[in-house]
């Protein structure tokens, strides 16, 4: 036993994972100096030189091949770098570290329950509209705490249980280049006319990034309470949600709490009337501290599941 121990510390995976989190909550990153700030500007900046107006399918392709630019030469870069790394361990603890965005989300929630509960809707909004891709100046107290609840979910499932799960499938790299795709994901949103239809592969090659931890993620909320209304919830509601992915999730926390989420939203101007999922509470600020208590229990139990699962897989234990 002894034996196998020393042999797991010497991988040194599960100690990276775990000293990530912990320099990550301790001395966070601030957002405006944030790697995946200068990315998604980036990102923004090649959409402005290729996105143009030329045909469907050119555009199509041309977001296809935009996103292969961005992401192929960091796996590239990475591939030659490793034999000229002298501490793998301390480079990986150093992309997870980069990929991670659990204090932010945290922030994000701390303000918008603040600015809420205050009936402050500058702040709220300013506090959102970095987060979003839709128009937040229309948004009521109501559609701030609708919105707030459903980016403060989807930023949790994303920038953390999607990060972790990448990191113990394929390691630093794969939490980083998860994390490089999700902003990718974010920046060519098809959700903008601008963006469609050269957002769309960005969209679809996140969608299957997120499809398998964000199953995982939606199953661990699943269980506890309410078990039974919130299966019958997710078997009436989950078609008439485009991306299946974020409708279980959402489905779920909105039913166990019996909030409202969902519903329209604006996009450049333009109103997109979605389906209304969960119950028909409107979300106020206690109502996201409560999510925030539930989602951070699950994160932890998804810490412990996965830890262990990475013990028995490395070492056979």
């Amino acid at each position: 036993m002894l034996d196998k121990l020393t042999l797991f510390i010497s991988d040194y995976s599960l100690l990276v994972l775990w000293g990530a989190l912990i320099f990550h909550l301790i001395i966070p990153i601030s957002p405006q100096f944030h790697p995946m700030s200068f990315w998604h500007k980036f990102a923004l900046i090649l959409a402005e030189k290729v996105n143009t107006s030329r045909p469907y399918q050119q555009r199509l392709l041309s977001g296809f091949l935009a996103w292969a630019l961005m992401i192929i030469p960091v796996i590239i870069v990475y591939i030659a770098a490793v034999p000229l790394i002298w501490n793998i361990p301390l480079f990986n603890l150093g992309l997870l570290l980069l990929s991670l965005e659990w204090r932010g989300v945290e922030k994000l929630c701390k303000d918008t329950i603040h600015a809420i509960n205050k009936e402050d809707k500058s702040k709220a909004k300013e506090t959102l509209k970095h987060w979003v891709n839709r128009d937040v100046e229309p948004l009521s107290l109501l559609g701030l705490g609708k919105a707030s609840s459903e980016t403060i979910i989807l930023a949790y499932a994303r920038t953390v249980i999607g990060v972790l799960f990448w990191y113990g499938i394929a390691g630093g790299i794969g939490a980083f280049v998860y994390r490089l795709s999700l902003e990718l994901a974010r920046a060519w949103s098809p959700s903008r006319d601008s963006f469609r239809p050269f957002g769309i592969s960005a969209l679809r090659i996140q969608y299957i990034l997120d499809f398998i931890p964000l199953k995982l993620f939606t199953l661990l909320c699943f269980i506890g309470k309410n078990i039974c209304h919130s299966f019958q919830q997710l078997q009436l509601q989950k078609k008439s949600w485009a991306n299946k992915n974020n409708a279980g999730l959402l489905i779920i926390i909105g039913k166990k709490f019996e909030l409202s989420l969902g519903g329209p939203v604006i996009y450049q101007g333009k109103k997109i009337n979605r389906a209304k999922l969960g119950g028909k509470i409107a979300p106020s600020a206690i109502h996201l501290a409560q999510i925030h208590r539930f989602l951070s229990l699950r994160i932890a139990i998804w810490l412990m599941l996965q830890s262990t699962i990475m013990v028995i897989l490395k070492q056979g234990l």
